[in-house]
């Protein structure tokens, strides 16, 4: 396996979409059946964390930033690495893998207001969860990420 200790980190922003029951949104990866997750994705060049967080959350769940109120973000940026052997494939080989600032976003519309069936479309499909089922069905390299976000966010949910 190659050494990626001197490759930076993917600066991402990523949403914890919660209902007021607590339960948060899901979606199965399209390119890994059984790994659900929640939206995230990269920081575009002069895009605020929080910025790219609501663009994202738009992008892959159809829910626009009205429909949702800020709560919390997380005290500082999130990291994780990706195994060495997805590396090459997941990142091109440019990063190790991800720093991510996460915000808590309490979603005021109706499951109707969800569509996933977007242009560049990265669920599957998609349901409410409780955080520890989510922390169940996320890849296992990512965990310890969602285990210190709904840790954060835990009085808020």
């Amino acid at each position: 396996m190659p050494d990626t200790s001197s490759l930076p980190y993917r600066p991402c922003a990523g949403v914890v979409l919660a209902r007021a029951d607590g339960l948060v949104f899901a979606g199965e990866r399209i390119n890994m059946p059984g790994a659900w997750q929640m939206p995230q994705g990269g920081i575009d060049k002069g895009e605020t964390p929080r910025e790219a967080a609501l663009r994202e959350l738009e992008e892959e769940t159809g829910v626009r930033p009205d429909l949702t109120k800020l709560e919390r973000a997380t005290a500082g940026w999130v990291r994780y690495d990706f195994p060495a052997k997805l590396v090459a494939k997941v990142a091109k080989g440019r990063f190790r893998g991800q720093e991510q600032m996460w915000y808590l976003l309490r979603f005021n519309g109706t499951d109707a207001d969800i569509n996933i069936a977007t242009e560049h479309a990265e669920f599957s499909r998609w349901q409410w969860m409780a955080p520890d089922d989510l922390i169940a069905a996320i890849v296992p390299f990512k965990r310890r990420v969602y285990q210190d976000v709904f840790a954060q966010f835990q009085e808020s949910l």
